[in-house]
């Protein structure tokens, strides 16, 4: 192991040492709030696109701090960015808020439907999910999740094999609403009725967590069936999707800090609670197996794209050099999550194609145009007398290439080549927004959880590191080898 490796483990471990003390902000006064009477003068902070930044963004008398995640406020008001928040009232259990040092300060006066969405126009689906909502024994069910009574048993339903899936997709990963068990199962009150419902009519379920932006337009292309996130039925949502008949009423919640809860976890609590509670370890195995496979597949495959575009780009064709220049003028003008989104929202919307093999052909796009580029590069730094020299003496222009001008090229080409594959490997990490579980996706997973930044992402940047590093050292190893 290399200095570069052990300082970046030392950085590290001071990173976590160091924040072993800090689970909790430094005790301040104790801001006591009644009705909502009390909230100007006050930072709030409430997840972006929910109804609550609807309800406050547009106020000047209180100042607005719109996050990601819940889990991202839950933080924004631990680490005093905010004074008060604002999510629905069943987010934070008793536990919950006992462990974050949070409390709720009071219950809003109004409260909202909440239903499920689908996709508009979808009347079959939008029918068989009312007539389930109205029949089935919801109030139990709900109670259950919420209160902790014995849970409801579910009838036995017959699935068919070939059956499709339900695709169901949320954007709430906290406990009691919607998140992963520690088989990997998702658990809570949404999943809860929703597996239930598939069932009712013959489907296999299954779901997916995704950001609620990425989630709404996944509904409108048909790329999911029914959305949850304990969603509040408001007159501007209907113009974009159908909701079914409500199932529950939530009021809003205003949570602050607990001033009296003293409560710290260790460091060796925090590890425990990050990664073996719930067995949350698998989600980083499987999240870094899913990054290794887009990674590799993609180098493979865009390498052998850019071979491709580096051939057109050396062409006598004007016309294969003309089309090869724009592409690589397109691919390199738009960003990496916008070419994303569009291939699997647009292009390969309803083809039913894998959203990793998307991933993978998204890349491979991407990195054929910097490693046609490279390529070019590398081979018009040879001197044009080298090849000259090797037809002179009788090689083939096939043998010339392959034994004096590629050897050379890659000495110059391999290092830049690299760096393109590290770049790739980071750039991977936008997958979650098609609802792909990275390494990325599974630390903010755990995090929205355990509502513990540091952790999950100190995990995640070593890996990340590892995994770059060992692309440069095998590549490295390549060359200095002279396997080339």
């Amino acid at each position: 192991m290399n200095w570069t490796m052990r300082n970046t483990f030392i950085a590290a471990a001071l990173l976590v040492l160091l924040s072993a003390g800090n689970c909790t902000s430094e005790k301040k006064t104790a801001l006591e709030l009644r009705s909502e009477a009390d909230l100007p003068g006050l930072t709030l902070a409430y997840p972006s696109g929910s109804y609550y930044q609807t309800k406050y963004d547009s106020r000047e008398d209180v100042a607005s701090f719109a996050t990601n995640s819940e889990s991202d406020a839950v933080q924004a008001v631990r680490q005093g960015d905010a004074d008060v928040l604002v999510i629905d009232e069943v987010a934070l259990t008793k536990d919950e808020m006992k462990r974050l040092g949070l409390k709720l300060a009071f219950r809003g006066e109004e409260f909202f439907d909440v239903a499920f969405a689908v996709q508009k126009g979808n009347t079959e689906l939008l029918s068989q999910l009312d007539r389930f909502i109205a029949s089935a024994p919801m109030e139990d069910m709900i109670t259950h999740w919420t209160e902790g009574t014995p849970a409801v048993e579910e009838p036995a339903f017959e699935i068919a094999e070939d059956a499709a899936p339900l695709r169901c997709i949320c954007s709430v990963n906290m406990a009691p609403i919607s998140y992963v068990g520690d088989q990997g199962e998702w658990m809570g009150m949404d999943p809860d009725i929703l597996r239930r419902f598939a069932h009712a009519i013959g489907r296999p379920f299954q779901m997916q967590y995704v950001d609620f932006a990425a989630a709404i337009i996944a509904l409108q292309t048909g790329q999911a069936d029914v959305m949850s996130a304990c969603l509040f039925v408001t007159e501007e949502r209907k113009k974009n999707v159908d909701f079914s008949i409500p199932y529950y009423q939530c009021h809003p919640g205003y949570f602050v800090k607990d001033t009296g809860n003293t409560a710290r976890m260790g460091i060796g609590e925090r590890l425990k609670m990050n990664l073996l509670t719930e067995a949350r370890w698998k989600l980083i195995v499987d999240g870094l197996l899913e990054t290794l496979k887009i990674t590799f597949l993609s180098i493979l495959l865009g390498t052998v794209l850019g071979i491709g575009l580096c051939a057109c780009m050396r062409s006598r064709r004007k016309g294969l050099r003309t089309l090869a220049g724009l592409y690589g003028a397109f691919i390199n003008g738009i960003p990496t999550l916008v070419l994303l989104l569009i291939m699997f929202y647009v292009v390969f919307a309803g083809t039913g194609v894998n959203a990793s093999l998307v991933a993978v052909v998204t890349f491979a796009l991407c990195f054929a145009a910097s490693s046609g580029a490279i390529f070019d590069t590398a081979i018009s730094s040879v001197p044009r007398g080298q090849t000259e020299a090797g037809l002179s003496l009788g090689f083939t222009p096939f043998k010339t290439f392959t034994g004096i001008v590629f050897p050379q090229a890659a000495q110059k080409g391999i290092p830049l080549y690299a760096a393109e594959c590290v770049a790739l490997l980071k750039s991977t990490s936008i997958v979650g927004y098609i609802a792909i579980q990275d390494i990325t996706r599974a630390s903010d997973l755990i995090r929205s959880r355990t509502f513990d930044a540091l952790i999950p992402l100190v995990v995640v940047t070593i890996l990340y590191f590892l995994l770059a590093w060992i692309i440069r050292l095998l590549l490295n190893l390549f060359l200095t080898q002279k396997i080339i």
